[in-house]
């Protein structure tokens, strides 16, 4: 089969967060003895071009709770520190959007 580990890896569960210029994909995937793990990408126009640019991190199930901490005390610590307006990004709207108070979702924690 050769080494083409991650573009053999099936997807088993996908997420896309649009954010503006960003695009965010959140998948889950499943290694050869099916374990599962997550991958995060960031896709990004690049403005000279026009090429999407992409960053991608490996999250593994052992890792969540610890990744999870680290996420929620950087962002609580900017909440805390500066204001945060959350905003909604709907396909086709760019002015308007909620902010999570808002929209009734309010959750600020990160669990797994």
């Amino acid at each position: 089969m050769g080494d083409f580990d991650n573009k053999e890896r099936e997807e088993v569960f996908s997420k896309k967060v649009r954010a503006g210029k960003r695009t965010y994909f959140f998948d889950v995937k499943a290694t050869r003895s099916n374990d599962y793990y997550v991958t995060i990408t960031e896709s990004k126009k690049r403005f000279e071009d026009g090429v999407f640019i992409k960053h991608k991190i490996f999250l593994y199930k052992e890792d969540f709770e610890k990744f999870a901490e680290g996420l929620n005390d950087v962002v609580e610590y900017i909440k805390a520190n500066q204001e945060v307006v959350e905003k909604r990004y709907e396909p086709g709207y760019d002015n308007g959007a909620l902010t999570a108070e808002e929209d009734g979702d309010s959750k600020d924690e990160f669990s797994f």
